[in-house]
């Protein structure tokens, strides 16, 4: 941890807690639905649900509303940086409508749940912009406001913006909104249970048998019968429809500094520059707000975190001078090979199974969506929008074939390269303190790690989801799989899936 950039936590999860966690189902359960997953896409299905009479029950293999969606920029937003230009040419104007209306009609939606719950949760009307600073794209900002406009959003082509430096031009689009997601959700589990929904955490799934009805497979060996399951994992836990070839993760960095309300950005922004640069404010004490700048993308075990902080750090330094950082987190996102998410059946026989996935950064309006979608789907209703989300699309995966195999062949790179010899190795005496290697030792590999107190611990390197080899983040303190975005603790525990096996535990040899 770098002191010059803040504590290494969530803000949303430090001023939410988590309470006393609700224990695992202690033996076989059957419910209406069950829903695996407790971050925004889950827990809105699971609220959708109960609220029409159905019997939930949610599973969620850590805490709820403390993963991806704990992590979150929380922009509530239908404007997706550059999304509309391209929908208009890979879809259509009627596809980049459908997309608009959906995303337009989750904001609406979650306004009135804050509404009707009397939710607490620093809920804030604000504009956003999409932005260039280089005159080389201001063509490119101008056709996504055309295009937006078109699909039916308040869209606008702008120059000025409340920014303290000059853009080359922006994307604006009002009537959006910013809020803290922990409360919100926190706020819909309450009502979920109140309602006679039941939430286990602490519960993994590793298993699914499809029928009528479905089975649902714990690690501690519990079973769970449903008569529909929904998959919300963020990443598929379940590879049967082959999703994991259409969806690529993406680590971000978040930093947060606070900032005096008379300087402080009232409106959302983000720019495709510099390797993402999104900025909002959200209410914070004594005066001032709290800046959250999120950029920095990378491959989750392609980079170490640590001096992409510190460049995010200097880039908001550098915007906004004198900050006094506080926080500083990490999230995960998953792009879809054809930039839409997959919300629907979960593969081209599926009859009680659903799946939402791939929100490429936009998981809150996103999540939202998913749950209205995937709770009139349950109930044998469709939406407009069913078709353009369905994850049994071929067409735009043909019409995205360049994306398609790009991702695929960088899947492969590391299937086949990872596991050949380094032309050097270092040895366990080689790492540091709080550091962490892959190691190649009498012909395995293994994945070693040394912790501050100067104890050197192995697991295996490869990854339990399908058997990429994972490298280490310093800045983070996990290892990584770069295939699928698996993350592992240094002592090889899960932190994130797809993958449901923790790493395995290895001697190095003499």
């Amino acid at each position: 941890m770098n002191a010059a950039t803040g504590t290494q936590g969530s803000y949303w999860l430090e001023t939410a807690p988590p309470g006393a966690p609700a224990p695992p189902p202690s033996g076989d359960l059957t419910v209406d639905v069950a829903v695996v997953g407790a971050g925004i896409a889950g827990l809105s299905t699971a609220w959708e649900l109960v609220r029409q009479g159905r019997e939930v029950a949610v599973l969620e293999a850590d805490r709820l509303a403390a993963g991806v969606t704990g992590h979150t920029t929380a922009k509530l937003t239908a404007q997706h940086t550059l999304i509309y230009d391209h929908l208009r040419r890979t879809r259509g104007p009627e596809g980049a409508a459908l997309y608009a209306r959906s995303q337009t009609e989750a904001i609406r939606h979650a306004a009135e749940i804050v509404g009707e719950l009397g939710v607490d949760c620093a809920w804030e009307e604000a504009a956003a912009f999409t932005y260039a600073e280089d005159t080389r794209h201001v063509a490119e900002l101008r056709a996504e406001a055309e295009a937006a406009r078109e699909a039916g959003l308040p869209a606008e082509f702008v120059t000025e913006t409340e920014l303290p430096f000059a853009v080359a031009g922006a994307v604006r689009v009002s009537g959006q909104a910013q809020f803290h997601p922990r409360k919100y959700l926190l706020a819909l589990t309450d009502d979920l249970l109140r309602r006679g929904g039941t939430v286990y955490e602490g519960t993994r799934v590793v298993g699914l048998t499809e029928g009528e009805p479905c089975v649902l497979r714990t690690d501690t060996g519990v079973s769970i019968r449903a008569r529909e399951v929904v998959i919300a994992t963020h990443f598929p836990v379940f590879d049967r429809a082959l999703l994991f070839t259409r969806l690529s993760p993406r680590r971000e960095l978040v930093v947060a500094a606070t900032i005096d309300e008379d300087r402080a950005p009232r409106d959302m922004y983000i720019t495709p520059e510099r390797s993402t640069r999104s900025v909002r404010t959200a209410p914070y004490r004594d005066g001032k707000r709290l800046l959250i700048v999120t950029g920095e993308h990378f491959t989750p075990g392609t980079a170490d975190a640590e001096e992409r902080f510190a460049r995010l750090s200097a880039w908001a330094d550098d915007r906004f001078a004198g900050l006094t950082f506080t926080h500083r987190w990490a999230t995960q996102d998953n792009d879809s090979t054809d930039s839409v998410p997959l919300v629907g059946p979960l593969h081209p026989g599926s009859r009680h199974t659903y799946v939402a996935t791939g929100f490429g950064g936009w998981g809150m309006s996103g999540g939202i969506m998913a749950g209205s979608l995937l709770s009139d789907l349950v109930n044998g209703r469709e939406t407009a929008w069913s078709g353009l989300y369905d994850p049994r699309r071929l067409a735009s995966v043909v019409r995205e074939g360049t994306t398609f195999l790009k991702h695929q062949a960088q899947v492969a790179r590391h299937f086949v390269g990872d596991r050949l010899p380094a032309v050097t190795a270092l040895a366990p005496d080689d790492i540091p303190p709080g550091h962490g290697a892959v190691l190649r030792l009498g012909g395995r590999q293994y994945a070693v790690h040394r912790d501050e107190g100067g104890t050197l611990r192995a697991v295996s390197a490869r990854c339990t989801h399908l058997g990429c080899i994972v490298a280490f983040n310093h800045g983070e303190q996990a290892w990584e799989c770069p295939c699928h975005g698996s993350r592992f603790a240094p002592d090889g525990e899960i932190l994130q899936g797809p993958a449901v096996r923790p790493l395995e535990k290895r001697d190095l040899p003499e």
